[in-house]
């Protein structure tokens, strides 16, 4: 369910449903081809019966960094918690706690983040929040439950968290580049080439009053925009500006961050991606589809998004991951012939 580009001399952490982190250099990790089942954690790691790794962690390979970083943490209820990595330095063989978890709960995803970064939760029913960082207090211990990022329904989890570049921008700000931003693209024929779709505006946006940016400020705002890829796990997604996930406290409802129905399914995925970024789907069939991410069209929030991966009736998308541009990811997507809607194994 998690995939990572990532070196060998990289060291990796490995939470699990108990709540137990694990460390281990991915040189430990036997290499194998994509059709290989791969080896069992439980060979690599000192799991207890009955428990799973639920989220993994590449680090920096350089560790004289780590003092300036810090760790959040996100629980399929909802929790957060931030912590400074050097709280996770030293983690020895039978691994450490990493996080006190109610009955039945367990670790989403853990981030590296700064306290002047934003925090992007998103639920299978398609709804998110964001919030600053530094809203969650710096905890010194490990064994604690967090507090609450999201007000979840009863039917409801947590999905994924992602982490934002803050910027300081007004709702009429926000709502004039929008509109410009979204102008050019129609001019320039990106909407209409993906049969683009009309997202209902942001309420915010909608009561903030118009106005016109400044050719300075609107070269900074676009300078500074992020796109948001949101999955669904039927194999329809769309990117969305950050612009559109207005920064509000944690702990709400949060607004909606994709429209989730019988044709869609609940949503998998939700990260920040470049322009330049190639994107990977694993379904649990095992089938694997690698496609440019400008194959996935900008739309508002309140759509329903394109099909990126044919799925069969009984299978669902797994994982979704990005894959920097490394400038020769185009070059190899063309040879190999990957993407397309055929959902065709990548070579």
């Amino acid at each position: 369910t998690q995939l990572f580009v990532t070196s060998t001399h990289t060291p990796v952490l490995f939470f699990s449903s108990r709540g137990m982190c694990y460390r281990m250099k991915v040189w430990r990790l036997p290499p194998a081809s994509p059709q290989s089942p791969g080896k069992a954690l439980v060979n690599l790691l000192p799991l207890a019966q009955d428990e799973v790794i639920t989220s993994i962690l590449p680090l920096p390979e350089d560790s004289s960094t780590w003092s300036e970083l810090e760790l959040i943490f996100a629980t399929r209820s909802g929790n957060v918690r931030r912590n400074a990595l050097a709280d996770f330095e030293s983690i020895n063989r039978n691994g450490k706690i990493a996080m006190k978890l109610d009955e039945g709960d367990q670790i989403v995803d853990v981030a590296l983040c700064a306290p002047s970064d934003d925090v992007l939760l998103t639920t299978a029913v398609g709804q998110c929040i964001r919030f600053p960082a530094d809203d969650v207090r710096l905890f010194k211990g490990r064994d604690s439950t967090g507090v609450r990022g999201i007000r979840l329904d009863d039917e409801d989890r947590v999905i994924s968290m992602a982490i934002l570049a803050h910027v300081e921008a007004t709702p009429a700000e926000r709502a004039a580049y929008l509109k410009q931003a979204s102008a050019v693209r129609r001019a320039t024929g990106e909407g209409a080439e993906n049969g683009a779709e009309e997202a209902a505006p942001d309420a915010e946006i909608e009561e903030a009053t118009s106005e016109e940016l400044t050719p300075e400020r609107y070269a900074e705002l676009g300078a500074r925009e992020q796109f948001v890829l949101t999955v669904s796990n039927r194999g329809f997604g769309k990117r969305t500006s950050s612009y559109e996930y207005r920064v509000s406290g944690r702990g709400g409802e949060g607004i909606l961050a994709m429209v989730v129905n019988d044709r869609n399914g609940p949503l998998v995925a939700s990260f920040p991606v470049e322009h330049s970024d190639q994107i990977m789907l694993v379904t649990d069939g095992g089938q694997l589809i690698r496609c440019p991410i400008d194959d996935v069209r900008v739309a508002g929030r309140n759509t329903q998004g394109v099909r990126i991966f044919r799925t069969d009736e009984d299978e669902t998308v797994a994982s979704v991951e990005r894959i920097p541009d490394d400038g020769t990811n185009g070059e190899n997507g063309a040879e190999n012939g990957d993407g397309g809607e055929d959902g065709a194994p990548a070579a």
